[in-house]
């Protein structure tokens, strides 16, 4: 994986943010402020931009691009901590201008660890962590198709938050009447792990 690969990652995701930007804001109507969708598209789409005028050499470098520029142009939560995801990981990957499946999936984890630090969260409290740890888990067992097991991972981890009872974030405040919905942050982040997968494919 190269930066060309993390390139097409973040805007194979922009364009997954931008088509089901709706969805993401009617879950979130349900159960948060209903603006995750645009924040969202809002970020990506900023960060699509900066990555056409800057060319990083370095996979890490694109992320630590793409995380600046999802704190400073997304309001709410969503920027800080998908900005510390981004960044912290590319961080962790260093000036390496090539990475490894096991250690991209080894970064990714010191990114993710970094969000539970920042929101106070954990797995099962109905967050974005529901979606990305079980992803980023997958991806570091590696097998045959790590990137396709990561992408069902995340996607049956973001589905298994309709059941739970929202610990952490706005949802919290609804108590019991968070159950039912599918958290919206969890179901972005799957976005992720199906970008991933198919920029890889793309190879």
């Amino acid at each position: 994986m190269d930066a060309g690969t993390v390139f097409r990652w973040l805007t194979t995701a922009a364009a997954s943010v931008e088509r089901e930007a709706d969805l993401l804001t009617e879950l979130d109507s349900a159960i948060g402020d209903a603006d995750h969708g645009s924040n969202l598209q809002r970020g990506f789409a900023a960060v699509v931009t900066a990555l056409g005028k800057e060319s990083p050499s370095a996979p890490g470098a694109v992320l630590i691009l793409a995380g600046r520029q999802l704190v400073s142009s997304v309001g709410g939560a969503s920027g800080p901590l998908y900005g510390t995801l981004l960044r912290r990981t590319g961080k962790a990957l260093g000036d390496a201008e090539r990475v490894t499946g096991s250690q991209l999936a080894e970064a990714l984890r010191t990114g993710v660890d970094a969000v539970a630090q920042l929101g106070g969260a954990a797995l099962g409290d109905k967050t974005m962590l529901d979606a990305l740890y079980p992803g980023v888990e997958a991806l570091a067992a590696g097998g045959p198709h790590p990137y396709g097991a990561a992408r069902t991972a995340a996607d049956e981890g973001a589905l298994a938050t309709v059941p739970m009872r929202a610990r952490k974030g706005r949802a919290s405040y609804l108590g019991e009447r968070s159950v039912g919905h599918k958290d919206p942050g969890a179901t972005s982040s799957a976005l992720l792990f199906t970008a991933l997968a198919g920029a890889v494919a793309d190879e």
